[in-house]
C-alpha cells in the first residue's frame, strides 16, 4: 500500500483485489484515496447473522445464492455462541437475522427470543412467501408476540416485475403475506409492530429516489390491496454471485460496473454499513458485511470466528474492501437499511 493510502485510511485494511474490474475502470482502493473518503469501524451496533442459505425461493438478484437445495444452515452450537456474545454486549442494539429464509432454520425462534429477552431489537428479513411453507403457519403470530421487526422483500409493487425477479406465483403470496401481517397490527400506527419493505432494481440500474418510491409503493399498495407499512428501503443490487452471473450472461457487467464507478459518492461512502455492523456466517465466521461474507473475504482480511473473540469489543477496526463496494457507495448509497443519503 502506498504512503498516501496509509495516511488516508490509517485504520483500514485494504483487501487485495479478488474481483477484477472489467476494462480499465479504477479499483475501489484508488477511488477512495482519490476522493479522500474516510471509512472506519466504530462500535458494533448491529450484529447481522446469516442463519442459513436454505430458502423456498431462488431469486435472480440473490447475492447469497440461496435456494431450496442449499444445505448451509447454522447449527445449535453456533447459535449458542451468538446468544452468549450478544447477551454480554450492552452496546449492541440490533440483531439482524438474515438468510436464505431465516425462519427455515430450526433455531431461528430460539435465537430471536433470546435476543429479545436480552433487550435487543430483532430484525427478521422475511421473503413473505416462507409464511406459507409447511410448519410456518404460526410464524406471523410468533413474530408479533415477540415484537420482532419485519424487513420484507418486495422488489416492486407490480406483479410482472416481482415475478420476473423472483418467480411465478410469488407476487400473490407476497401480497397475502403482507395482508396477514397487517391483520396482526404490523405496519399500523401505534401497534409497535414495524413492517418495512425492500426494493431491489429489476434491471441493471441504480434505485430511484427512496422517498419518492416509498410514496409510490404506499399509494399503490393501499389503493389496490389495503396494505400499509412503515418504511421502504431501496437497496442496490451487488455485482456478485447470482446477480453477477446474470450481468455476465446478458453482457451488461462492464456497463453496470461503469455505472457504479461513475456514481461513486464520497458522502455515501462515509456512512456505509460496515462502520457499525458485524456480519456472521452460518458457520460462525466473521465478516465486515454480508457481501464480503458471500465472497469469503474475512473480517479485516484475517480469518476469524465467533470462538476467536471474547466479546464484540475484540473486533478489529480495519475493514476489508473490494470492488463490489462500489455498490454501497454509488448515488444515494446503499445499506441493509436502505439509502444512506
Amino acid at each position: 500500500m502506498s504512503k498516501s493510502a496509509t495516511a488516508l485510511n490509517s485504520v483500514i485494511h485494504l483487501q487485495p483485489q479478488i474481483m477484477p474490474l472489467p476494462a480499465d475502470l479504477p479499483d475501489f482502493e484508488q477511488t477512495i484515496i482519490q476522493h479522500k473518503a474516510r471509512i472506519r469501524r466504530n462500535r458494533v451496533r448491529i450484529f447481522q447473522i446469516n442463519i442459513g442459505k436454505k430458502c423456498d425461493l431462488a431469486c435472480h438478484h440473490c447475492h447469497v445464492e440461496a435456494g431450496p437445495k442449499n444445505p448451509d444452515n447454522m447449527v445449535g452450537d453456533t447459535v449458542d455462541r451468538v446468544i452468549e456474545l450478544l447477551t454480554n454486549a450492552p452496546d449492541m442494539e440490533i440483531l439482524d437475522i438474515t438468510g436464505g429464509a431465516p425462519e427455515l432454520n430450526p433455531h431461528f425462534r430460539r435465537l430471536a427470543t433470546a435476543a429479545r429477552n436480552a433487550g435487543k431489537i430483532v430484525y427478521d428479513r422475511c421473503n413473505l412467501t416462507v409464511l406459507f411453507q409447511p410448519e410456518q403457519e404460526d410464524t406471523p403470530e410468533f413474530l408479533a408476540a415477540n415484537g420482532i421487526t419485519i424487513i420484507a422483500s418486495l422488489p416492486c409493487y407490480t406483479e410482472d416485475n416481482v415475478e420476473e425477479q423472483r418467480g411465478r406465483g410469488v407476487f400473490d403470496k407476497s401480497i397475502k403475506g403482507l395482508q396477514r401481517l397487517n391483520a396482526l397490527g404490523y405496519g399500523k400506527a401505534g401497534s409497535g409492530l414495524e413492517l418495512n419493505l425492500v426494493y431491489n432494481p429489476v434491471g441493471a440500474h441504480l434505485p430511484p429516489s427512496q422517498a419518492q418510491l416509498e410514496a409510490d409503493y404506499r399509494a399503490y399498495l393501499d389503493k389496490h390491496f389495503s396494505i400499509v407499512f412503515n418504511s421502504l428501503f431501496t437497496i442496490t443490487n451487488m455485482p456478485i454471485k447470482r446477480y453477477r452471473h446474470y450481468l455476465e450472461r446478458e453482457g451488461m457487467l462492464e456497463n453496470y460496473m461503469l455505472l457504479l464507478v461513475e456514481n461513486f459518492n464520497a458522502a455515501a461512502a462515509a456512512g456505509v454499513m460496515c462502520a457499525d455492523t458485524l456480519s456472521v456466517g452460518w458457520d460462525g465466521k466473521l465478516y465486515d458485511c454480508d457481501f464480503n461474507q458471500m465472497l469469503d473475504i474475512p473480517i479485516n482480511g484475517n480469518p476469524t470466528t465467533l470462538w476467536d473473540i471474547q466479546s464484540l469489543n475484540d473486533i478489529p477496526t480495519g475493514i476489508a474492501f473490494d470492488n463490489h463496494c462500489y455498490g454501497c457507495t454509488a448515488g444515494a448509497g446503499s445499506s441493509c437499511s436502505g439509502a444512506l443519503l
